[in-house]
């Protein structure tokens, strides 16, 4: 396997999700890259659970 097969295997479930999902999984990546950006260590659930609550409404 090649490693562009690779990569397109690993983001497959991602690219075919449904749109929905793919914007809770876009939110929740710039969120955590925000908090790593700066280096911030508390809990992050809370945050998640807000924004898979808000997709859902």
């Amino acid at each position: 396997m090649t490693n562009e097969t690779n990569i397109d295997y690993v983001q497959e479930p991602i690219t075919d999700a449904p749109p929905e999902v793919r914007q809770i999984i876009d939110r929740v990546w710039q969120l955590e890259k925000s908090r790593l950006d700066k280096k911030i260590n508390s809990h992050i659930n809370d945050d998640i659970l807000a924004i898979v609550k808000e997709a859902v409404r």
